[in-house]
Parts: structure tokens; C-alpha cells; sequence
């Protein structure tokens, strides 16, 4: 999404607390993600609890968003509501925080 676009919709719709919105639709607490690394270095990730769920990025902190947006999408979580539901992943023993900025609204 645009980034001007995303801050104005943000400044209209902020995102809702993360634990509402799994709780509203029924997302899971935690993903169980199988990740690879393809030959042309890029994160391939799935997650066998949901089934066709699968996604792509080049950079770690990419990978966090588009997991976002592949569960988002998957439970069909309108963007108005959040981008970023899950915000750590632990890969091994190596922990990827998401660095954006979240405007959360309040539940």
C-alpha cells in the first residue's frame, strides 16, 4: 500500500488492539510457520494449521508483514482493521521484530 495512503487511513481507522481482533475472527494465539529459504534468497513461509496459506519476502522484516497480511487475508480481516497482528517471530533462536510504528486503537 501507498505510504501515504496507509498513514491517511491509519489517521482514520487505527489499528485495533490485536488481541480484539483475534479474538472477533478467531485467530490463532500463536502460528506454528515453516519457513524456507529459496535459491534465489528469498523467505518462502507456510503454516501447516492453515492450510494454503503461503507467502513470500526478501528481508526479514518483510516477512513479518507479509505473514500479517497472508493470516489477515486468510480470516478475512478487513485492512481497516489491522496490518500487523503478529509482531515477533522466533526463527530458531533468533527473534524478528516488526520496526513499523502501530497506532493502536484502544478496545
Amino acid at each position: 500500500m501507498n505510504n501515504f495512503f496507509e498513514k491517511i487511513l491509519r489517521v482514520i481507522y487505527p489499528h485495533k488492539n490485536p488481541v480484539v481482533i483475534k479474538r472477533e475472527y478467531n485467530l490463532p494465539d500463536a502460528l506454528n510457520l515453516r519457513i524456507e529459504l529459496t535459491q534465489d534468497g528469498y523467505f518462502v513461509a507456510t503454516c501447516p494449521e492453515l492450510p494454503g496459506l503461503v507467502t513470500e519476502a526478501n528481508s526479514y522484516q518483510e516477512l513479518v508483514e507479509m505473514v500479517n497480511d497472508a493470516v489477515l487475508t486468510y480470516f478475512d480481516v478487513p485492512r481497516k482493521e489491522a496490518d500487523i497482528i503478529y509482531d515477533t517471530f522466533n526463527l530458531g533462536g533468533k527473534v524478528i521484530q516488526y520496526e513499523g510504528k502501530l497506532q493502536t486503537k484502544l478496545a
